[in-house]
């Protein structure tokens, strides 16, 4: 590996050794290749989040995505600037066949958070979720290796599970950015209003809505499950990690009885490191 392809992949596994709080915990159990192409790529979409989420204005936020896809679209082709990070992105992109089409797909969908505050229907929301999620599953399933093409829809069920419970545990943090992801249908359902949710009522009304949403991320963990099997035998354990900590993150949510306006909840170190051992004791027992 030349000497600035190495240190780009450097530069990525750093940045996801530092931000991937939950994805590194799974990244570590995969062979190298396949580990420093997922850092690659984690890289990048870290990039994209943290223009969505920083201070600057919408409109300013616009135009660096729009730079930054304009600089996405030359580093396929070859040409990755000054960013430190293209050269192992570019590399990792063609090394496992990844479709460019995904990584538009998620700057779509991080897009849609500077034009879209709330969603009228779970249909609505599932077009967000498969944006910014299912198609992180699907660049994630190229670097993994699958044997069936039933594979795709079960990396989509993936996504959309772990968004799901993504936008449970940050409802706080969210609403004080001006968004709210549960759909408008559900607050109505469950006669909780919008206002109440930035208010951080939690209430019987909040409890009910909370599980309606916590059954529905339930099931398409178990439709995502299907796709350990699919994968190559040494993603397996790795794929098993990255769904157990999201399944986990969700049973704390309930476990704390969705409490998620007091304090932000996450597993600890020592639970997601428990979770890595057991992969990582999966891949050399060929479980």
């Amino acid at each position: 590996m030349k000497q600035d392809l190495a240190a780009s992949y450097h530069c990525a596994e750093e940045v996801a050794r530092a931000r991937a709080r939950n994805f590194y915990y799974s990244f570590i159990v995969l062979p190298i290749e396949k580990r420093r192409a997922l850092c690659a790529v984690y890289a990048f979409m870290r990039v994209c989040d943290d223009i969505s989420d920083g201070p600057e204005t919408c409109d300013s936020k616009r135009r660096s995505l729009e730079i930054l896809r304009s600089r996405m679209t030359a580093a396929l082709a070859g040409d990755c600037g000054e960013d430190p990070i293209f050269p192992a992105f570019h590399d990792s992109v063609h090394r496992f066949a990844i479709p460019a089409e995904y990584f538009h797909w998620i700057l779509d969908g991080v897009e849609m958070d500077l034009s879209t505050h709330g969603y009228e229907t779970f249909e609505d929301l599932y077009r967000y979720c498969f944006r910014v999620a299912s198609a992180v599953g699907l660049v994630c399933l190229q670097i993994f290796g699958y044997s069936e093409e039933s594979a795709r829809e079960h990396a989509e069920h993936c996504g959309i599970a772990f968004q799901l419970t993504n936008i449970l545990r940050d409802l706080k943090e969210d609403a004080g950015m001006g968004r709210i992801y549960l759909p408008a249908e559900d607050l109505e359902k469950f006669q909780y209003g919008a206002e109440d949710l930035r208010r951080g009522v939690m209430d019987e009304r909040f409890r009910k809505l909370m599980l309606f949403e916590v059954d529905r991320a339930r099931r398409f963990y178990a439709q995502g499950r299907s796709l350990i099997p699919l994968v190559d035998d040494n993603s397996r354990p790795a794929l098993w990690a990255l769904i157990r900590i999201y399944e986990k993150l969700l049973e704390k949510i309930v476990h704390r009885r969705f409490e998620v306006f007091r304090a932000r909840i996450r597993l600890s170190r020592a639970e997601k490191t428990s979770i890595a051992l057991r992969a990582l004791s999966m891949r050399y027992l060929r479980i």
